[in-house]
């Protein structure tokens, strides 16, 4: 295990809005207010988009990951990390659980979803540690190392 310490900076309560897509939206506001490393909560919506759903083999190396759908607006509860990549801009690693029909999809959201209606955020920003996202040669993936 690697840590780092850090304060909590300022907190931010956002309003995603209809066909907002997630992360780019929260990592676009994340740059605006300089915020280099931080926490996200989100709930709300989320009408489109595709998230992954593990690799398709746990034991290949670079993984091929498995893309889901998501059909029709879902609730959406997710927590993320906000970290600087090697050029210092903020990469949002979110995993969330949608859910419609009594049915769930779980997954991260790295490659898009677009928010259904209204998304609430909360951003908690986190001061003075070395968290970075970097390339990780074995697994094709900017992993956080301090």
């Amino acid at each position: 295990m690697k840590a780092s310490e850090g304060k909590i900076g300022r907190v931010f309560v956002l309003r995603l809005e209809d066909g907002d897509v997630v992360p780019e939206c929260i990592e676009k506001f994340a740059a605006e207010k300089k915020i280099k490393c931080g926490h996200a909560i989100l709930i709300g919506g989320i009408g489109g988009g595709q998230v992954v759903s593990g690799p398709r083999y746990s034991d290949k190396m670079p993984p091929d990951p498995i893309l889901l759908p998501v059909d029709g607006a879902h609730e959406v509860v997710g927590l993320g990390i906000i970290a600087p990549d090697k050029d210092g801009r903020p990469v949002l690693h979110m995993h969330a659980a949608l859910g419609r029909a009594g049915k769930t999809l779980t997954g991260c959201l790295r490659p898009g979803v677009t928010t259904w209606l209204v998304g609430e955020a909360i951003i908690y920003e986190i001061t003075g540690t070395t968290a970075k996202r970097l390339p990780d040669p074995q697994s094709g993936f900017e992993l956080m190392e301090m």
